[in-house]
C-alpha cells in the first residue's frame, strides 16, 4: 500500500503462488543449500527454480547454493532472472559477523554444515557444539520447548556476531566450504560478473 517493492523467500512452488496471490512483486525461491532458516521440503535449488518459474509469472530470484559466475548462468537457464547471494558477502571483509565465525566458516569441509530444528523452524547450521546437543535432542524425540531450552536467547547474535563458534548458533550455506578466503565484497562482485561472462561463452562456444 506503501508503494514498497516485496520480494518474499519461498522453499516450494505451493508457496510460490500464495504469495503471487497475495501480490508480491517478485519471488525468491530459496532451495535446501541455503544457509540460516530453510524449508522443511529440503528442495535443492536446481530443482526448485524451475518449478517456481512454472507456477508463477512473477520475475524468480534464485538463492540457495549459488556463490560463483557459473551457478548464477545455472540459475537463469533454470528461468531465474536474477540471484540471491547470502553465504559470500557474510564472509566478506566488510560484514558486521565477527572474525571467529568468518574463520570458522573458511574451515569448513564439504557437508560441515547439516539442516536441523525442523521442529521450530529448519535452519542450516556449522557442526559445532550447539548443534550436536541439538541433534542429539532431536533424535530421542525432544519438543519445541525442550529445543528452545538447549538454544537459549539470541543463539545466533551470540555466535555469528559475539563469536562463540562452540555455543552459538552458525547459519551459512553449504557453499561455504568453497570460500577459501575473506575478501572485499566489490572483489566478490567483480569475479562474480567475469565468471559469468566467461561461462556464457564457454556454453556458447559448445555449439549445442
Amino acid at each position: 500500500e506503501a508503494g514498497v517493492t516485496v520480494a518474499h523467500v519461498v522453499s516450494s512452488s505451493k508457496f510460490a503462488r500464495k504469495c503471487e496471490e497475495a501480490g508480491v512483486d517478485a519471488i525468491v525461491a530459496e532451495g535446501f543449500e541455503a544457509g540460516g532458516h530453510n524449508g522443511r521440503e529440503e528442495t535443492t535449488t536446481l530443482t526448485l527454480i524451475p518449478q517456481v518459474r512454472r507456477a508463477t509469472g512473477l520475475p524468480v530470484v534464485a538463492a540457495g547454493g549459488i556463490g560463483s559466475g557459473e551457478a548464477m548462468l545455472a540459475a537463469m537457464a533454470l528461468g531465474a532472472e536474477g540471484v540471491q547471494i547470502g553465504t559470500l558477502f557474510a564472509l566478506s571483509a566488510e560484514s558486521s559477523a565477527s572474525e571467529a565465525f568468518k574463520q570458522r566458516c573458511l574451515a569448513l569441509d564439504e557437508g560441515g554444515t547439516m539442516l536441523c530444528l525442523k521442529k521450530l523452524s529448519p535452519t542450516r547450521l556449522v557442526r559445532n557444539g550447539l548443534f550436536d546437543k541439538v541433534a542429539e535432542a532431536e533424535a530421542r524425540g525432544a519438543n519445541s520447548e525442550e529445543l528452545r531450552d538447549i538454544l537459549g536467547k539470541a543463539a545466533s547474535k551470540r555466535g555469528i556476531f559475539e563469536g562463540d563458534t562452540e555455543q552459538g548458533e552458525l547459519e551459512i550455506g553449504q557453499i561455504a566450504s568453497s570460500v577459501n578466503a575473506i575478501r572485499p565484497a566489490g572483489d566478490i562482485v567483480r569475479q562474480l560478473v567475469e565468471d559469468f561472462r566467461k561461462a556464457q561463452k564457454d556454453v556458447a562456444a559448445i555449439g549445442f
